[in-house]
């Protein structure tokens, strides 16, 4: 009786708290997504308000650049004119360049806006914790700088990969082999492209550990670079699963704004096709509201899954889920399985 008491079979072990969006536990794929998705559904106020704010001042300023900046500056007659002088063109690519600047600030500083923002809600979302939209600032405030200048030289060390890689090419065709120049300038962007992927992976994780751990540019891309190593493969599969989805997701909703934009530009449908239409106010208006509604879904995924991936690989390697569930107030922390268990 005793010996039939005893071997029931065993029922594993128990299962993990779970206070917030995700399990306290080592994270599969489905998961991550699910409490990206989750802590938009359950925190809605907090993530919408955060990124409705964010998406449509920036969407504001990308129309007023696009039609008070680069449509009444840039000569783009000259850019398209095989006759141009030398002076007509290098006005209108330092015009073009110059208004490319500005969209491409505006996109930085939403970027780390909704990121730094997003990165506190989800880490309170995971202990089951609600937060204001106000809470998040306070609690983000003193990294927004930090944060802007990690993802400033993130870009920058990308592009210096890739300037790397082309020049070699260039030089070959400025001294007069153009066709030989074009091949080894092509090799060597294919080749930059697989060393900026793998140092964007590597790095991915930088700004959560800059967010929450409080830590500087230097020290968060070390950590990442900590986290990352051993499981490359994993952190890029998930990145790009949820950038696909996220893409597809945004491509849905822009696409319909913009064949309605279509319609009401000069020239209609057949203009914008032909290349011959000119967007005016009402077509940037309705195109940018589209633009601020896939940024209603982007900014949270996006965001949320990179906190959550940051979360799974401490609990691998750090058990922090024990300190997780003590954060959230679990009192028995034997429910909690055990990240070196996993």
């Amino acid at each position: 009786g005793v010996y039939g008491a005893w071997g029931g079979g065993w029922g594993g072990p128990p299962p993990a708290a779970k206070p917030g969006v995700i399990p306290l536990r080592p994270l599969g794929v489905g998961e991550i997504l699910d409490g990206a998705v989750s802590t938009m559904r359950t925190h809605w106020r907090t993530v919408l308000g955060i990124s409705l704010v964010v998406a449509v001042v920036t969407e504001i300023m990308t129309i007023l650049v696009q039609r008070l900046a680069l449509q009444n500056t840039v000569d783009s007659d000259a850019l398209n004119d095989p006759n141009a002088s030398p002076r007509q063109l290098f006005r209108a690519m330092g015009d073009a360049l110059l208004g490319s600047g500005i969209l491409f600030v505006v996109t930085l500083v939403g970027t780390v806006l909704a990121t730094a923002l997003l990165t506190t809600v989800t880490s309170r979302a995971v202990l089951g914790k609600q937060v204001t939209v106000g809470e998040a600032w306070r609690d983000a405030r003193p990294q927004v700088l930090r944060l802007a200048g990690l993802i400033l030289l993130l870009l920058l060390i990308g592009l210096g990969v890739l300037a790397v890689g082309t020049l070699p090419g260039i030089l070959v065709a400025a001294s007069g082999s153009p066709v030989a120049g074009t091949a080894i300038a092509v090799l060597g962007a294919l080749a930059a492209g697989v060393v900026a992927v793998w140092l964007a992976v590597r790095f991915s994780l930088a700004s959560p550990a800059l967010m929450l751990e409080k830590q500087g540019i230097k020290k968060a891309m070390s950590r990442s670079a900590k986290l990352v190593r051993g499981s490359w493969w994993r952190v890029f599969g998930i990145q790009l699963l949820a950038a696909i989805i996220v893409g597809i997701i945004s491509v849905i909703i822009v696409i319909p704004f913009s064949l309605i934009a279509a319609a009401f530009a000069d020239g209609g449908m057949s203009g914008l096709l032909n290349g011959n239409s000119d967007f005016g106010w009402t077509y940037l208006i309705i195109s940018g509201i589209g633009s601020v509604i896939g940024s209603l879904i982007k900014f949270p995924i996006s965001a949320g899954v990179t906190v959550l991936l940051y979360i799974d690989l401490r609990i691998r390697r750090e058990a922090l889920d024990l300190e997780l569930a003590r954060a959230a107030g679990v009192q028995d922390d034997s429910s909690v399985t055990p990240a070196s268990g996993a």
